[in-house]
């Protein structure tokens, strides 16, 4: 039987002893506390949280993935931050991967045992054709999880970095890894319910990684997302709004420039600001490696 008694993750929080006891808004007083502690937790890595993105970028500009892998709450916050790159960044589905324990299917339900097979996270690298031109990044609030060590540990032996991301300290899975971002948040609220302040922290340090990794790839001009993809009428708006918001100009020019930037938000900003047409544009743009600023004369 495994011994979790070590695990700050899993220990009791003497502040909420009583919460069963508790009245609605002091449960989401005492939540709302626990959670303040989560960003000075994640201050604390920051460092290591910078590395994992040079190597991301690095990754991504040499024809790499980035490719996030956990179970439970853990492998669903990676698959989260992964489907959300494309609409946002505009790069494809196959560029930042989530890979959860037990497939696709164990996102809405649990598939018991996945995460207990080292082997089983080895197997899912390999299906994807890991290479070293790829980062990995697993995660795992308990820092224990088999599915992630042993997806780690066929990463390492193909050449690629690897970054281990886990609530307790020291972390198994940091041993593991090429890096350990380790981000202590103290004992939840409810015991060993790390879907709250182990999932908070997890989130917020995806949330850098994939976002600070897209504006080295130049997917963001000053602070706007200029890859952004138009699938509803909201995005639609907002590209319109992004070419404004860049530009200066008025709706009515933001909507022409679209019309002849083939709906490249990024295109249709480089014209407007260096007065080209689209072609002249998407060539400043190739040159300058898909950064906007420097496709600016």
């Amino acid at each position: 039987m495994l011994d979790l008694s070590q695990l700050t993750t899993e220990s009791r929080n003497p502040e909420t002893m009583e919460l069963d006891t508790l009245s609605p808004l002091e449960i989401a007083t005492a939540m709302n506390r626990e959670d303040a502690r989560v960003i000075e937790a994640v201050r604390n890595e920051l460092p290591r949280i910078a590395q994992a993105i040079e190597w991301a970028t690095e990754s991504l500009k040499s024809g790499g993935r980035l490719v996030y892998l956990g179970a439970g709450t853990s492998g669903r916050l990676g698959v989260l931050d992964a489907v959300e790159c494309p609409p946002t960044f505009g790069v494809s589905p196959d560029l930042v991967m989530g890979l959860m324990a037990g497939g696709e299917g164990a996102f809405v339900k649990a598939v018991e045992g996945a995460e207990d097979s080292p082997e089983l996270g080895r197997e899912d690298l390999e299906h994807i054709n890991l290479s070293a031109a790829d980062t990995v990044v697993g995660l795992a609030a308990s820092g224990r999880t088999p599915y992630v060590v042993g997806a780690l540990d066929y990463a390492r032996s193909t050449g690629c970095h690897t970054v281990a991301i886990a609530c307790n300290r020291p972390s198994l899975v940091g041993k593991h890894a090429d890096i350990a971002i380790e981000v202590v948040c103290g004992p939840e609220v409810l015991t060993g319910s790390t879907r709250l302040k182990a999932g908070t922290a997890q989130k917020l340090v995806l949330n850098m990684i994939s976002t600070a990794t897209m504006v080295g790839l130049g997917k963001v001009y000053q602070n706007l997302m200029v890859d952004v993809q138009q699938t509803n009428e909201k995005l639609v708006a907002r590209a319109q709004r992004i070419c404004m918001e860049a530009t200066g100009c008025t709706r009515e020019e933001a909507v022409c420039a679209l019309d002849a930037a083939d709906g490249h938000v990024k295109t249709a900003v480089v014209m407007l600001l260096n007065g080209q047409d689209a072609a002249a544009a998407r060539q400043a743009l190739a040159r300058a490696a898909g950064h906007v600023r420097e496709a600016l004369r």
